[in-house]
């Protein structure tokens, strides 16, 4: 299963006073892998904008990796892919993979998996909005720690480790680690129905309501978004910072 498009709160929430906007100030982008393990950083950027660091890259344990934001507005995701083995190009991801490339050039990646999404330089102010998605399930602990933004900038993400204490009917199990759980659905993926999915009949903030799985991740992680028409307990309007860090195993 791909990733899900953009819940309407979350996409609300990341273009918040989106009238025309100048370009933005040198706005670095860090990912810091603070995980005992590799991680395999994935970037997928939204429609017509650009994709950034060729969309994938390693990044070694306790290592962290720097780069420049678009001026422009620009606005997408960014996951860890784990359990990754390949050479060149090639490789392959026991999850987030992006169709079996170290550089996804564009591509979503497989969940489940947390997301950090983005929108960057938008608004009179410079603004830069972000959150931490669990919509799509989990795979790593991640936060989004912004750094000298003017306004309300708030920490936001999941630190806790949800594989640990997965509900049974999420769980995926590595094929050959003697059942380790290297991932949680969400409740959408792992049963299909449109009220865990909110589509169909269900699709309205009205009638789609959380459920017992959406709770799960959000008395861990109450900064996420859970379920595609949740509100998260933190909003912000952070102007001009100067660098955003996707804080892997923070």
């Amino acid at each position: 299963m791909a990733f899900s498009s953009l819940s309407l709160p979350l996409l609300l929430a990341l273009l918040f006073l989106s009238e025309a906007t100048s370009p933005g100030s040198g706005l670095m982008l860090t990912l810091v892998n603070n995980c005992p393990y590799p991680i395999w950083p994935a970037i997928q950027p939204n429609a017509a904008h650009p994709v950034l660091e060729r969309g994938g890259f390693c990044l070694p344990s306790l290592s962290h990796r720097s780069f420049p934001a678009p001026y422009e507005h620009w606005s997408g995701r960014v996951w860890a892919r784990t359990g990754c083995v390949g050479q060149n190009n090639y490789l392959t991801c026991q999850t987030g993979d992006c169709g079996g490339k170290l550089e996804c050039n564009g591509a979503g990646g497989k969940t489940p998996a947390t997301l950090a999404q983005f929108s960057l330089h938008h608004g009179h102010k410079d603004f830069s909005s972000y959150g931490v998605s669990l919509v799509d399930g989990f795979n790593i602990p991640l936060t989004v720690t912004p750094h000298e933004g003017q306004g309300v900038c708030p920490v936001v993400g999941c630190k806790a480790n949800l594989l640990e204490t997965c509900p049974r009917e999420l769980q995926v199990h590595a094929p050959d680690q003697h059942g380790k759980v290297i991932a949680c659905k969400s409740g959408c993926e792992a049963l299909n129905t449109d009220a865990l999915c909110c589509r169909g009949h269900f699709n309205s903030p009205q009638i789609c309501k959380p459920s017992a799985f959406s709770l799960f991740y959000k008395h861990a992680c109450p900064s996420t978004f859970t379920y595609a028409h949740d509100t998260p307990s933190l909003m912000h309007e952070c102007a001009a910072p100067h660098e955003l860090k996707v804080i892997f195993c923070h």
